[in-house]
């Protein structure tokens, strides 16, 4: 099976809505390090595993994504996931994959199905060292546009815990319904997002 092709991005002006924490690499561009935002590897499977890790298990209990899950989709996906760098170091990321049913089921999980018009983010972990610092936020409107910028794509979608509803829907997303899939005692609810208006957005502010 051939791999795609991976589009590196690199750090462009963004005009993010209001209430929503601009870059810090913006704000104080001479006291910070370079940042760099790309398409995740699988070389980088270990690095986002390791982050993922703290971030979930110390508050669920569960992990999203094992190791394996994590190189699966940046073999099979790479375009459809974005990594934050600073100096070189991974410091936060989001990992998706393309599902092709109306809505989540027990199988999206752990699957990629080529052809699907939805992007569902599977996961996304901030370094514990760079929390609090807005860049969740950053990371998922970046990630928006990248995949908004895709012909193809129609809509994002993801499960979260009912304490992230309103962090997501700052962004767009709406809740369609509880979500279907259940990881043991935990639910979720599921969110919706259109892509349209984040790709009017980046060929708007694009020069």
């Amino acid at each position: 099976m051939s791999t795609p092709s991976i589009h590196c991005l690199k750090p462009s002006p963004l005009h993010l809505p209001s209430g929503i924490p601009g870059s810090p690499g913006r704000q104080r561009r001479h006291t910070l390090p370079a940042n760099e935002f790309r398409c995740l590897t699988p070389e980088d499977a270990a690095g986002v595993f390791e982050i993922e890790r703290e971030a979930f298990i110390s508050v669920s209990g569960n992990c999203p994504l094992n190791l394996d899950k994590v190189q699966h989709f940046l073999t099979l996906c790479p375009e459809l996931s974005l990594g934050w760098f600073v100096e070189g170091r991974l410091v936060a990321f989001i990992i998706g994959s393309l599902w092709d049913e109306d809505r989540l089921t027990q199988e999206s999980l752990a699957l990629h199905r080529p052809g699907g018009r939805s992007a569902h983010l599977h996961a996304l972990a901030v370094h514990r060292s760079f929390r609090q610092q807005g860049k969740g936020s950053v990371l998922l409107w970046r990630y928006l546009h990248h995949v908004g910028a895709q012909p193809a794509m129609r809509r994002a979608v993801l499960m979260c815990e009912d304490a992230l509803v309103p962090f997501y829907q700052r962004f767009g997303f709406q809740p369609p319904g509880p979500c279907a899939i259940v990881v043991g005692s935990l639910t979720f609810t599921e969110m919706h997002c259109s892509l349209r208006g984040h790709a009017a957005l980046r060929r708007n502010s694009q020069p």
